[in-house]
């Protein structure tokens, strides 16, 4: 997946802001627990209130994504 987001990430620089979060690090804890983040690879969509939009767990087509993007942006 990282290749995938990494070059959503790219694409959408300068629209949207890709953030990552560590399972592991206990600095994350006060994110993982707001957005009920459990598992990896766990993907958040929020808006620029910081409310979520769309999550998805696992394995993730691009264009659900991309989908999701377009639709955020209008």
């Amino acid at each position: 997946m990282a290749p995938v987001v990494h070059g959503l990430e790219a694409e959408y620089t300068d629209r949207i802001v890709f953030t990552y979060l560590d399972i592991d690090d206990p600095a994350n804890d006060k994110f993982k627990q707001a957005l009920n983040y459990r598992v990896q690879p766990h993907y958040f969509l929020l808006d620029k209130y910081g409310n979520v939009v769309r999550q998805w767990l696992g394995y993730v087509p691009k264009d659900d994504f991309v989908r999701a993007f377009g639709q955020a942006l209008q």
